[in-house]
């Protein structure tokens, strides 16, 4: 039965990253970054994320988009896109190479985590959002809290899901299994779920940017916060992050020899 169901789910998922692909390039302005991210969003979540994506993104009628896409929580949607997208792409790339690879479930977290983070700043963020700034470097300095804070929360939805799952169905670990994208997509759609409020209140405050449109461009550079706020936002959800993995060891024991 679980065999049926996921090989359904991902037809309907293939499905839904071709229609998001026809949608981007014939219908809907998005800016390209943002359809690379739709696009992988959608990969990892299935039909959630194409329905998310008629919700937030898809304009009804042509030259709407701008409007569309002109409330809060579609900007907020936007944003978190963009950060899933990263960091739930090199989770999964990590976690299929591990498997080939003998690593305590401890140790394949920190691994997981630290590709996750680099993949996400230095890519999804400092490189893409590089127009947005005079350099590179620039770019990674402004970008470096927003993404370890959006991140945390990602990966508190993540990682306990795919700790949980692999603990108890080992066949979860093989990429060439359907179990494992399953994992995969599941944990995809908690972490979502886990980080949009911290995003939709970092757009909100202008720390970070929403969707746009192609062709758009940020009118100003994101607000930066007072350095010891930004020390206890990092802090803050790192220790939501540890107690979350501490409470779900209680259940799937996390190893790190």
């Amino acid at each position: 039965m679980i065999d049926g169901f996921l090989l359904l789910w991902f037809l309907l998922t293939l499905g839904s990253v071709v229609f998001v692909l026809w949608d981007q390039y014939t219908n809907t302005p998005s800016m390209r970054i943002m359809t690379l991210a739709w696009v992988l969003v959608i990969l990892y979540t299935g039909p959630l994320g194409l329905f998310l994506y008629f919700l937030s993104c898809r304009q009804p009628m042509p030259g709407t988009h701008d409007q569309f896409i002109n409330v809060h929580w579609k900007q907020a949607v936007g944003s978190l896109i963009h950060c899933v997208a990263g960091d739930a792409t090199a989770i999964i790339i990590m976690a299929a190479f591990l498997h080939y690879v003998e690593v305590p479930n401890g140790i394949e977290v920190i691994i997981e985590y630290a590709a996750a983070y680099l993949f996400g700043l230095l890519i999804f963020q400092a490189l893409f959002m590089r127009t947005m700034f005079s350099s590179y470097g620039k770019a990674v300095k402004k970008t470096i809290f927003v993404e370890t804070v959006s991140m945390n929360m990602v990966m508190t939805g993540m990682f306990p899901v795919i700790v949980f799952i692999k603990y108890h169905y080992p066949i979860a670990s093989d990429p060439f299994r359907l179990y494992f994208w399953g994992t995969m997509s599941l944990a995809t759609i908690v972490g979502f779920i886990f980080a949009y409020p911290i995003n939709s209140w970092m757009v909100k405050k202008g720390i970070k940017h929403g969707m746009m449109s192609k062709g758009m461009t940020m009118q100003h550079e994101p607000v930066t916060l007072p350095t010891r706020q930004m020390w206890g936002w990092v802090i803050g959800t790192y220790l939501i992050f540890f107690a979350v993995m501490w409470i779900v060891g209680l259940f799937a024991p996390i190893h790190f020899s």
